[in-house]
């Protein structure tokens, strides 16, 4: 079983910046590609970026403007948030997916969200 949680969110201008940390425990951390997945209300969740042992994606969406990394010691990823918009104002998920999967296609674990809500 494994367990990840979320942590970082708040409100923030547009424009401005948040840092998201996903915190995994319970497995050994190297088997789990991780990824940042996003709801808004109304629509359906959105995956916006993945990091494997080998790779980083993200979706277009968000692409310049976050950048995702991870460090195995702590066992947490972080998704840095810049440029803000207030189309990013969603619940953000980080999810685990097992590394016999190249990227993040199948999250078999998720946290429980953070809220990040862009608005003057």
């Amino acid at each position: 079983q494994l367990q990840l949680v979320e942590s970082g969110g708040g409100l923030v201008q547009p424009g401005g910046s948040l840092r998201l940390s996903c915190v995994v425990s319970g497995s050994t951390f190297n088997y789990w590609n991780i990824g940042w997945f996003r709801q808004a209300p109304g629509k359906e969740r959105e995956r916006i970026s993945c990091i494997s042992s080998s790779r980083i994606t993200y979706a277009d969406s968000v692409k310049g403007r976050f950048t995702i990394s991870r460090d195995n010691a702590k066992k947490t990823v972080y998704l840095q948030m810049n440029s803000l918009e207030p189309e990013d104002t969603a619940v953000y998920y980080c999810a685990a997916t097992i590394t016999t999967y190249s990227g993040c296609q199948a999250p078999r674990y998720w946290g429980q969200g953070t809220q990040v809500t862009v608005s003057s």
